[in-house]
């Protein structure tokens, strides 16, 4: 935070496997996955501690870390004359040879990061999530309370709440009663019995109460070692624990329509209709919000090139981008060329994706380096589809990294 204000550690949890998201997830961590044609999905958690003021952040990685840690030392360097630091941080094994046993074991073993730094609160954000917050709006109302731990919720519909942790909110609105993880039949709100409150995975916890449930977990050999499963529980058990509601945080240059978006895309269908979100001509969530941007860093390319007769519509083409065929409702990265006679549509396409002359592709992910042979096709032959390549629930084709297609 600002000279005077309160002191803050932010902790971001980028250590998750990412199962549900594969192919994508094959060859990287969840939050190293290219997001809007420019972004990694660590970018959105940074750009928001990082525009509220929290200036001193530990990514915790364990999962195939390496472009993660790459990406981070090499795009987000902060000044070290002011004595602020993103900094990438692997699974160390300070307590012994074992890896993180959970999210809450990853800070158990990264406890000497809070003590070095020594702050009053620590923030302890997710890593994988696609929307704006302004934290110190959070940070304010948790100071304010005296809680423990501040846990930041948003409304869903009662029938997704198998997906996350689940809070029932006191009479007050703000103590949390209960925390369930993942259950399959929670009690509606009071005033929306069809919603409930979903953890959004971000807390603030006083610096005491963090490292004392930490201990507290760590001699209880039935845990699971985990901030949702575990370490909440436990708090709100002790009546430590308090809601923060997402609906009432605002940020610089939102619009009506994307205040309040938060999407966990860690499904390939989440993460293909947050792509999607992007590209309406009023869009759900809005990337060129100056006035709160999302940092990141693409290299130095040219600028997207349009020849031959080349078009896109309703697209969001990044630089680098060689179009001469036609692109409709699509994300494409840098680097991606798109040859005379080719169709692009409803798709996302990563970096140096190579669509040949005549090929088709709709509805599909390809991750980067995948070469599409002129005449091939991708999303008009379901059963075909289905033999060669991932397909998700809702349809979504998906290639992995490099993936070769007949």
């Amino acid at each position: 935070m600002r000279r005077g204000g309160p002191s803050v550690l932010g902790i971001v949890l980028a250590g998750g496997e990412g199962k549900r998201l594969m192919p994508l997830t094959a060859d990287r961590a969840k939050p190293a996955v290219t997001f809007g044609g420019t972004y990694r999905l660590v970018d959105f958690v940074l750009s928001n501690l990082v525009n509220g003021d929290i200036l001193r952040i530990c990514v915790l990685t364990q999962y195939k870390s390496h472009s993660l840690d790459r990406h981070i030392t090499t795009t987000w360097r902060m000044s070290s004359l002011l004595g602020n630091y993103v900094t990438p941080v692997p699974a160390q094994q300070r307590l012994g040879p074992r890896w993180y046993l959970g999210s809450a074991d990853a800070i158990l073993q990264s406890l000497n990061l809070v003590h070095d730094e020594q702050p009053e609160y620590v923030a302890v954000f997710g890593a994988d999530h696609v929307y704006r917050m302004d934290p110190r709006q959070m940070l304010a109302q948790h100071i304010e309370s005296g809680a423990g731990v501040t846990v930041a919720g948003i409304r869903v519909p009662r029938t997704e709440s198998s997906s996350f942790g689940v809070i029932t909110p006191g009479s007050d609105g703000l103590t949390v009663q209960r925390f369930l993880e993942k259950p399959a039949d929670p009690p509606g709100l009071a005033d929306d019995p069809d919603c409930v409150f979903a953890s959004m995975g971000n807390y603030v916890f006083t610096t005491k109460a963090l490292i004392e449930a930490l201990q507290r977990d760590a001699d209880d050999r039935e845990s699971v070692h985990d901030m949702g499963g575990s370490i909440l529980p436990q708090l709100t058990v002790r009546g430590e624990a308090q809601l923060y509601d997402f609906s009432g945080n605002h940020v610089p240059g939102e619009t009506s329509r994307d205040q309040g978006y938060w999407r966990d895309v860690g499904t390939l269908d989440a993460y293909y209709d947050a792509h999607m979100d992007l590209i309406a001509e009023r869009p759900a969530f809005n990337l060129y919000n100056r006035s709160w941007p999302v940092y990141t860093h693409s290299g130095q390319l040219s600028p997207a090139r349009f020849n031959a007769g080349g078009i896109a519509s309703e697209s969001i083409i990044s630089a680098g981008c060689l179009i001469r065929g036609q692109v409709t409702r699509s994300v494409l990265s840098p680097g991606v060329v798109v040859d005379p006679g080719a169709v692009v549509q409803g798709s996302v396409l990563h970096d140096n994706v190579h669509i040949g002359r005549g090929a088709v592709v709709r509805g599909a992910v390809l991750d980067k380096n995948v070469e599409v042979p002129p005449g091939a096709t991708i999303g008009v032959n379901p059963e075909r589809d289905a033999e060669l390549y991932t397909v998700s629930k809702g349809g979504v084709i998906a290639l992995g990294k490099g993936q070769r297609v007949p």
